[in-house]
């Protein structure tokens, strides 16, 4: 492991859900970041020589024999550490201070309050008095270590931040990198120009430059395989790579039935041969609808239909690279959500297995996976496309997992259930594009539930099923706030698809954020 070229922030992982996301707010201040294990020895840290460290959230207890830890000389490295949640709580214990079962727990939203010292913090520059921050805890800091001034508070948690201003110490037991902290951004900024005095030279353009040169040494004269959905992650792969490689990378696009109502006829009018967007690459459209099908019929568990579809999907990868002949690269439009969120590296807890990541089978004909996107968020891979020069109704385009509408199907996944949620979804689409709200909200659908329950259509009773609509704000997509959306809209769409999409005779929204939900259903 060797320096950085850029200057860069090291994030430890000590297991909590939000780890990648504080990687994704240090990168929106131009400052490079990277997330490693809490394991990582100082020898290689001293050697990453990074600018300041950030100890994540946590699902332990810092007190227990088989706490997740690290060693208390990362303290005295003279870098800046910031410690998070558990990572505050690792860092008062570590160095004298006292942590125990808090007699209120605190969870949500909660007022913080600056005290004297706190509004002349470097880390609090610019954050006012009294504001909304994000805890997630039960235990608490009930004594701050010697040295260190408590410089905010709430009326349960007399440590909600402390500090070290000499040692450039910093704690907070909320979380100032979700959405939910109304200045989390304000402070992590702070932390990075003011206590860490970064530069900020970390950009997109030269993400890009070097990706492109990376893919071009990595394959060489090989071949490589696309994996390309028509969604903004695998678009945007697919031309890093048609840069790097031109010719010797096919672009196969799979019909695995599971698509938004017209999807397959707009993917093949963008990329397919005689495209109006001038994209010369090698182009297959394969139809799996029926092996997808079959290999899914009876399965209701999530997890196994993410498994299901991602193993298939590898196989029919395979299988249309014997054809061409030998291919030494699959690509994949992987991101860092679906990375954390599949539980791969550090501490962090599996989510939910993503095809592209945890749902990949153990045996890969492949010589290696590619996956230029792994270390970017959503944002950053728009960014990315419009450094590569993609149209903007490309790069803005609505998110959609690769798994399709198997995971927006509760239960067993069928042609006519497939077909409700396509028709559904569509009228909901549209709508919200006919009342202008398409650009504010960050991804919106309809999905199916398993619920039956009993209704009146024309003097009939009907027993049909319910439908869920979900439409969630956010920037990063590891944190989401549902989209407040107009009665008249919902009244609309509501009425629409109780009269056009058969065996459907109710309809929900879906109020629910990220946390405590996920962004889809399964």
């Amino acid at each position: 492991m060797s320096k950085p070229v850029n200057e860069m922030i090291l994030v430890l992982d000590f297991g909590g859900q939000y780890n990648q996301l504080i990687a994704r707010r240090v990168r929106e201040n131009h400052v490079y970041c990277e997330v490693h294990p809490q394991s990582l020895s100082l020898e290689k840290i001293r050697e990453m020589a990074p600018k300041g460290i950030i100890l994540t959230g946590g699902p332990n207890s810092v007190y227990t024999e088989d706490a997740v830890t690290c060693s208390p000389e990362i303290f005295n490295l003279g870098i800046p550490v910031l410690g998070i949640c558990y990572g505050s709580q690792l860092m008062a214990h570590l160095l004298g201070g006292k942590v125990e079962t808090a007699p209120t727990s605190e969870y949500g939203k909660t007022e913080v309050t600056l005290n004297e010292v706190g509004k002349g913090s470097k880390l609090f520059e610019g954050v006012r008095e009294k504001s909304i921050c994000w805890m997630s805890h039960t235990d608490y800091i009930a004594k701050a270590p010697e040295g260190f001034t408590v410089t905010a508070f709430t009326p349960v948690c007399p440590v909600a931040a402390m500090e070290n201003a000499e040692r450039r110490l910093y704690a907070t037991q909320f979380h100032p990198e979700v959405m939910h902290t109304e200045q989390g951004k304000e402070m992590l900024h702070n932390f990075v120009y003011s206590v860490c005095e970064c530069k900020g030279d970390w950009k997109m353009d030269s993400f890009v430059k070097t990706t492109i040169a990376e893919l071009k040494a990595k394959i060489g004269t090989g071949k490589a395989l696309c994996a390309l959905s028509g969604g903004v992650d695998s678009s945007v792969a697919a031309v890093l790579l048609s840069k790097a490689i031109g010719k010797q990378l096919t672009c196969v696009f799979v019909d695995h039935g599971l698509l938004r109502k017209n999807e397959k006829e707009e993917v093949c009018s963008v990329f397919g041969p005689g495209n109006a967007n001038g994209f010369d690459i090698n182009f297959i459209c394969v139809d799996a609808r029926d092996r997808y099908f079959a290999k899914l019929a009876g399965v209701t568990e999530p997890e196994r239909k993410r498994k299901i579809i991602g193993e298939e999907f590898i196989r029919v990868f395979e299988e249309q690279a014997k054809k061409i002949g030998k291919v030494d690269f699959l690509a994949q439009g992987t991101i860092y959500p679906d990375v954390v969120e599949s539980g791969l590296g550090g501490e962090s807890t599996v989510i939910k297995s993503h095809h592209n990541v945890g749902g990949l089978p153990d045996y890969v004909d492949f010589k290696e996976i590619v996956e230029p996107l792994r270390d970017l968020f959503k944002d950053e891979v728009r960014q990315a496309g419009r450094e590569l020069g993609l149209p903007e109704y490309l790069v803005a385009r609505q998110p959609f997992p690769g798994p399709g509408l198997a995971i927006r199907i509760i239960g067993d996944v069928t042609p006519e259930k497939v077909a409700i949620v396509q028709d559904a979804d569509a009228i909901w689409r549209e709508e919200i594009a006919k009342a202008g709200l398409d650009k504010e909200i960050s991804q919106y659908y309809a999905a199916l539930t398993n619920m039956h329950s009993v209704g009146v259509m024309g003097d009939e009773r009907t027993y049909d099923y319910a439908v869920a609509l979900r439409a969630v704000t956010t920037t990063d997509f590891m944190t989401a706030e549902s989209y407040n959306m107009p009665w008249d809209v919902l009244g609309t769409v509501t009425s629409r698809i109780v009269n056009e999409v058969k065996h459907v005779n109710r309809v929900f929204y879906d109020c629910t954020g990220k946390p405590p939900a996920t962004i889809e259903l399964e």
